[in-house]
This record gives C-alpha cells, sequence and structure tokens, in this order.
C-alpha cells in the first residue's frame, strides 16, 4: 500500500512523491457532535480517507487535518447552547457540547490556512485541494481566486461547477456521511445508539434518516466524487 500521509513520509519518499506530483491534499475537519451514531472527529475522517485515495491514484501527499472549524456558537434555551448548523438536542447538557466542537471564528479560521498555505508553497508544492466540514468547505472555495493570486498556487475545491454533483459530505451525520463512514472506518459506527423506533428522530442529524445508510451506499458516493475530482486534477499540469 502506498504511503501518501505527509506525517508518515521520509524525508527521500516526500521529495519523490513531490517530484512526481506537487500537489497537496488538506482535509478540512473539525471535533463535532455527529449524532449519538457516529464519532466526534467523522469530518476529518471522511475527507481525509477521500483524499487519500485520490493521493493513492492521482499522486501527491496528504497533508494532517485541520481540527478547527470557522463555525459559530449562540445561547438556545436556559443551560445549553446550539453550535455550528444548530444541531444540538436541547437534551444533552451544554458541558458536553463544549467539549465536543472545536470551533474558532471565520477570521482565525482564514489565518491558519493561510498559514498552511504559506508552508506548502515554500516545500515546493504547486498545487492545493482543499475540503471537508461544511462552513469550512465554503469559507475554502469562497477564498479561492484571491489565495490563488496572492500565493501563486492552483487551488481547487467543491465549487459550484461540481457542486451539485458532489456526493462526499453533503449532509450532517445523516445517511450521506454515515454511509461514507460505514464504507470507510465501519468500526467507528453504532447505528445501535439510534432508537429503532422510526417515528423518533434521531438528534445531531441533519438530512436523511442515518438509519437507513449502507456501507453499498457510501461507496458509490465516495467513487462518485472521486470521479468528478480526478478530471479536474488530470487537467492541471505543474
Amino acid at each position: 500500500m502506498q504511503k501518501v500521509l505527509y506525517a508518515e513520509l521520509l524525508p527521500h519518499e516526500f521529495r519523490a512523491r513531490l517530484a512526481a506530483r506537487p500537489i497537496a491534499y488538506l482535509p478540512l475537519g473539525t471535533l463535532e457532535w455527529h449524532g449519538e451514531h457516529l464519532p466526534l472527529g467523522s469530518d476529518a475522517i471522511q475527507s481525509e480517507g477521500l483524499m487519500i485515495e485520490c493521493a493513492r491514484r492521482y499522486g501527491g501527499i496528504v497533508m494532517p487535518p485541520i481540527h478547527l472549524g470557522p463555525d459559530r456558537a449562540r445561547p438556545a434555551e436556559p443551560g445549553h447552547m446550539l453550535y455550528g448548523m444548530d444541531y444540538a438536542a436541547s437534551t444533552t447538557p451544554a458541558r458536553q457540547l463544549d467539549g465536543s466542537c472545536y470551533w474558532v471564528p471565520k477570521g482565525l479560521h482564514v489565518m491558519i490556512v493561510d498559514a498552511v498555505l504559506e508552508q506548502l508553497k515554500r516545500a515546493g508544492f504547486r498545487a492545493v485541494f482543499a475540503d471537508g466540514h461544511g462552513p469550512s468547505r465554503t469559507s475554502w472555495v469562497e477564498n479561492l481566486e484571491e489565495r490563488e493570486a496572492r500565493f501563486g498556487l492552483k487551488l481547487f475545491g467543491v465549487t459550484k461547477d461540481i457542486a451539485s454533483q458532489w456526493r462526499s459530505q453533503v449532509d450532517h451525520a445523516a445517511r450521506n456521511e454515515t454511509s461514507l463512514m460505514m464504507h470507510l472506518r465501519p468500526e467507528l459506527v453504532d447505528l445501535k445508539q439510534l432508537s429503532p423506533d422510526r417515528a423518533v428522530r434521531p438528534v445531531g442529524v441533519g438530512g436523511v434518516d442515518p438509519r437507513d445508510a449502507t456501507p453499498e451506499y457510501g461507496r458509490e458516493c465516495f467513487e462518485r466524487s472521486l470521479d468528478l475530482l480526478l478530471p479536474l486534477l488530470k487537467r492541471w499540469t505543474a
């Protein structure tokens, strides 16, 4: 199996992969509640998994995930807090949510990503693809052109020309993300934590019922997204 993770490469392996294909893949994850059935790091696990496969098929190096998202926190009912896309249930103690969602102000997130891009340019990379956690994806895409001009790098993301067909991480802990996790890391998914009663809506979930998730659907979504991404990268020449 090819080694493609930046943190695992020996110097000579890094140099060889960089020379062959100077593209970096940047997983945009955060640590946040994904219902009761998925791990807190689901965002990064999914985005990193997709990028590992892309690097193995097409070349390049996968960066460590950024486990911080440009989310917001605002007060909800007394004694509770709604985070990010407001999926927290009122039955969940605020102290638990405080420890499960890692967010930073949007401006700081932009600065963190900028710092990564600066280092990638200094290392000799010529292009970067980043994706993952929803708000992080949005921030990345809306800054693509400005960053390309500033850093002199070719940047890729889930832009509007492919967004309608993209199938990786398009809900929150619902059928899509749960299926992707079942495909990538089935040992981390526990649907038994959800009520078998379909009348009971799972909390911390946004989208189609995760109880309809399957690893086969996850693989289908995974491959569909790779099919969209690979032609973009193939058209780019360093």
